[in-house]
């Protein structure tokens, strides 16, 4: 369908495209085709949902006509699948290839869609599939600022070939133009092109027990003696009352709720497509001026609904019921817990809820039962099969990376289809496919970040809400937060009025970019491309704007010199004295601080399986048992022993839970094999202590010595008194005069301190990194060479590279049969849970432990090496599911495998996915030896659940 702005486009490639259309074009996608047709890079920065990817789809027709390649890649194997099947159905499977790391098909076809990693590979190792390469779509380009894998984006934008045009497809970022600009720097001429239009309108509520409310009102100020002023968005007072009401009696008094107090913001009746018999034009049509919505039919009347949780919240199965009947599904639910998503399908399943046809049931349960044909029977059931076919059948499900990706990807596909109503989804989801809703409900704004509890930020909250609305479908997206004791409204309004956040580079160099740049281009050549960065370019921009404020200082404090000049002599000299007596004092007070922390450091470190101590405050305080003394992390890495609490559960004690020296109130036994993963075993433990120590012992008192008089200070007021400008009328004056220069010359010395970290920090970082690689035989001649360790270290992308490398070197593997190899392999990508990290693992052969302890000393010693060099340390080797690998690998049942593991099926998948990517860069860097072991561990761990399911 033609639009009138494509109508008038510069080109007739565009306009060709547009009519091809089922939809008319936005501006901003067509000012952004212009750019692409005229040769020019683009960046389209622009709301989820708005409809990016059309740009990107042109640049690939652009391709096709041109007779010129078009690489399509994503930084996610699943959302590469799902353009993948996007871009056959329009041009054809003969045209269309994919390359992920477990898929290859049609590689060499005219448009390939790829994981951004690939591409990145395919460079290094100069691939003739870059050969007549015109466009790159890099869709979700904002993934550079991802700590772990955003470098990856900055490699492909900067190394890429000058004559290939750049797509790149973001997110809306506050600094589109800053991006922009290195763009233009790196690439050429590039067309920045921001939209921050919803195509389909974001309405915001909040559920306060069964009743919703609209989150903002519009208000209109009358000014005495003049018009009234433009409407402004303000919290609607009539949410406000109701969650008084529920903070105090609980509930809310009825004629509250269709008084009308505020305004509607003038919003269109009717939802399209709503189901319910109208309902979901009726409720649209009402509460527009704040009023609560009630269960049933939408009556305002009915005013607050208390709801079947403590403190009178609305249960989830009530939640979706109220949506259903509203005619807001279907509806993402977004739970920050795996466990929590799979609590609520078990809850609707309980509570016999259906939100599907009998025939659209049994059609979906058909479509499950194909999909699943390649899992062996005997695995559904550990997978938890039964209850997924069975909440699929229904109408629901969950969503979420513990799962098994084909379970995944069937709820991705009939959600779409809209053979799902409702999802209840961890936040990995709001990062991936395309999967929008009507309606997106947030139960908490509070998420686990691995470390602590944090809250929601304004970048993810519009991230989760932005699934909401679906273009041609929805006229209107919703966004419901639950409202639970202590959510304060002002809060969400906050974040629902954020509308941008800033794109911040998470680049720095590697040791395997490290030997691929110098080999490419030399060790001074590749210096001054790293130069180029996004990171680089970010922190030369902010030391343009740091040296302006040293400058600014400087004047400052000429004028702060001359104010506090004393007639009676150097009052400079008099208020150094005076900032030296503040410092002493100050330091003295951390010094106290630190000596505290350090004797909880060493308490914790002293700390022995049995002690059993208190935690003195948070969610874990009470009695514990230590079941795993501290391991000593990495460098720099406070101690931290693993312990059972009372209540059953496992914890790393940190000094943020221990800040004070803890002391050992007593001593009990531990099982000698006790298994601190297993819950029966930690809550039998748990049992066993609190017999042990039936009550809390009294808390001793810790003598604290006082610091004698300092002897310094004692100088430093004599001096004081003995100075000529002590006696000056006018001396607090001055001083306040020279309170403001040391506070600001303090300020000037901490800026000067950043522009010298901040000049040249990306190249000096990897000047660092090629003395490591020298000093280890992987560079020579001064960094200028790669060796034949070097070239071996090219073809490792783990990210634990140089470990990897150094295994290699040192022969470690060699005498492992395939089991054992996959398992300790396993070793090198595994990420443990904060609470599992360090605790004792299960050994499955002699052999896997002795190479583990072989790896571990190679760690040791390469972690000795870039601490002196001031580098960035690579983390320890952690055999956490080497034994499940090795069973898997040795021919084992899931069941087995997974028995007595908190181990989910879909992460035992991703994992045994990495582990054979690695063994396939072993069988490029290795010997013939351990070539031939490494493609047998391969194929050993490629077999049952992880071979059916090709998506991760």
């Amino acid at each position: 369908m033609t639009s009138p702005a494509a109508e008038n486009a510069s080109g007739p490639a565009l306009r060709e495209f547009a009519a091809q259309l089922d939809f008319p074009m936005d501006d901003f996608q067509v000012q952004a085709c212009r750019a692409v047709e005229d040769g020019r890079g683009v960046l389209v920065a622009a709301p989820t949902g708005a409809g990016k990817t059309v740009v990107g789809e042109f640049a690939v027709n652009l391709a096709l006509k041109a007779g010129r390649k078009a690489f399509y890649t994503t930084p996610i194997k699943a959302l590469s699948n799902q353009k993948y099947a996007d871009l056959v159905r329009r041009h054809g499977v003969g045209r269309v290839g994919l390359l992920t790391g477990d898929a290859s098909i049609n590689g060499e076809a005219p448009v390939v869609v790829m994981t951004t990693e690939v591409l990145r590979n395919m460079m290094y190792a100069g691939s003739s599939t870059l050969n007549g390469l015109g466009w790159v779509v890099m869709d979700e380009v904002h993934y550079l600022a991802d700590r772990f894998r955003g470098a990856v984006w900055e490699e492909v934008i900067i190394h890429l070939p000058p004559d290939v045009s750049v797509v790149s497809l973001s997110a809306t970022v506050s600094n589109a133009e800053e991006f922009g600009a290195w763009l233009e720097e790196v690439r050429g001429d590039t067309a920045v092109i921001v939209s921050e239009h919803r195509p389909v309108p974001l309405w915001q509520h909040l559920m306060v027990g069964q009743s919703l409310f609209d989150l903002f009102v519009e208000e209109t100020v009358s000014r005495r003696g003049g018009p009234a002023s433009a409407p402004e968005l303000s919290v609607n007072p009539d949410l406000l009352h109701a969650i008084r009401g529920a903070d105090g009696r609980g509930a809310w008094d009825s004629h509250w709720a269709g008084d009308g107090r505020g305004r509607s913001r003038g919003r269109r009746n009717g939802r399209g497509n709503g189901r319910g018999n109208g309902r979901a034009d009726d409720w649209s049509g009402r509460g527009r001026r704040g009023e609560s919505r009630g269960p049933g039919t939408g009556d305002p009347g009915r005013g607050f609904a208390r709801g079947g949780r403590p403190g009178g919240g609305a249960t989830r199965a009530e939640v979706i019921d109220r949506l259903d009947r509203e005619g807001l599904l279907p509806a993402i639910t977004f739970i920050f817990s795996r466990a929590g998503c799979e609590a609520a399908v078990g809850q609707l399943l309980a509570t016999g809820m259906r939100l599907v046809t009998d025939a659209e049931g049994t059609a979906n349960r058909r479509f499950v039962e194909e999909r699943v044909q390649g899992i062996a029977e005997e695995d559904l059931a550990v997978l938890g099969y039964w209850d997924f076919v069975e909440g699929i059948s229904r109408g629901f499900a969950a969503h979420h990376a513990g799962m098994l990706p084909t379970f995944r990807e069937i709820v991705e596909e009939l959600f779409t289809q809209g053979r799902v109503r409702a999802v209840f989804a961890t936040e990995t989801l709001a990062l991936g496919i395309n999967m929008p809703a009507r309606t997106v409900v947030l139960e908490k704004l509070v998420k686990f970040n691995g470390e602590s509890h944090v809250d929601v930020t304004p970048a993810e909250y519009t991230q989760l809400t932005g699934r909401a609305g679906r273009r041609g479908i929805d006229i209107e997206g919703h966004a419901v937060v639950i409202w639970n004791r202590g959510l304060d409204p002002e809060s969400v309004a906050g974040l629902a009025s954020t509308r941008t956040y800033p794109l911040r580079s998470s680049f720095r160099p590697t040791y395997n970019m490290a030997v691929n740049l110098v080999r490419q281009f030399g060790r001074g050549s590749a210096r001054e491309i790293l130069e180029t960065s996004f990171a680089q370019f970010q922190a030369d921009r902010a030391v343009v704007g740091l040296v302006r404020t040293v400058r600014r200082n400087e004047e400052a404090l000429t004028g702060y010199a001359e104010a506090m000049t004393c007639h009676l002599g150097d009052f400079s000299e008099y208020a150094a004295m005076r900032n030296e007596i503040r410092t002493i004092e100050k330091e003295g007070a951390k010094a106290r601080s630190a000596s505290l922390r350090a004797a909880a450091a060493v308490s914790l470190e002293n700390l022995k399986i049995g002690d059993i101590i208190r935690i003195p405050s948070g969610r874990h305080s009470g009695l514990a048992v230590v079941v795993l003394p501290n391991r000593g992390g990495g460098r720099g890495d406070a101690p931290s022993p693993a312990v059972v609490t009372e209540d059953h559960h496992l914890r790393r004690l940190t000094l943020h839970d221990v800040p004070s020296p803890v002391e050992p109130l007593g001593t009990m036994r531990v099982p000698k094999h006790f298994n601190a993963k297993n819950p029966k075993a930690r809550r039998d433990l748990a049992a066993t202590l609190r017999t042990t120590v039936p009550y809390d012992p009294p808390r001793r008192r810790r003598v604290v010595d006082e610091d004698a008089a300092d002897e310094r200070i004692d100088e430093l007021r004599r001096r004081l008194r003995a100075h000529p400008c002590h006696q000056c009328p006018d001396r607090e004056d001055h001083a306040r005069w020279a309170e403001r220069w040391w506070r600001l010359h303090r300020e000037t010395e901490g800026l000067q301190r950043k522009i010298e970290g901040r000049t040249n920090s990306v190249a000096k970082t990897f000047d660092r990194i090629c003395d490591l690689l020298v000093d280890l035989g992987y560079l020579a001649d001064g960094g200028e060479r790669v060796t034949e360790h070097g070239e071996r270290l090219r073809q490792l992308y783990t990210e634990k590279d140089l470990l990897a490398a150094e295994c290699l070197r040192e022969d470690v593997w060699r005498a492992l049969d395939p089991p054992s190899l996959a398992a300790v392999v396993s070793t090198l990508i595994h990420e443990p849970r904060r609470e599992d990290a360090g605790l004792a693992p299960r050994w499955p052969t002699e052999d896997v432990r002795e190479a583990h302890d072989r790896m571990v000393a190679i760690w040791s010693d390469l972690e000795d090496a870039e601490g002196a060099l001031a580098l960035p340390t690579t983390g320890a080797p952690d055999p956490g599911i080497a034994w499940a690998v090795h069973r898997w690998a040795s021919g084992r049942p899931l069941d087995e495998v997974l028995r007595g593991t908190e181990l989910a099926a879909g992460d035992f998948v991703r994992r045994c996915k990495q582990v054979i990517d690695l063994l396939g860069q072993l069988t490029d860097a290795g010997d013939r030896d351990l070539q031939r072991v490494a493609r047998k561990a391969s194929a050993a761990v490629l077999r049952g659940v992880v071979a059916a399911d090709r998506l991760d």
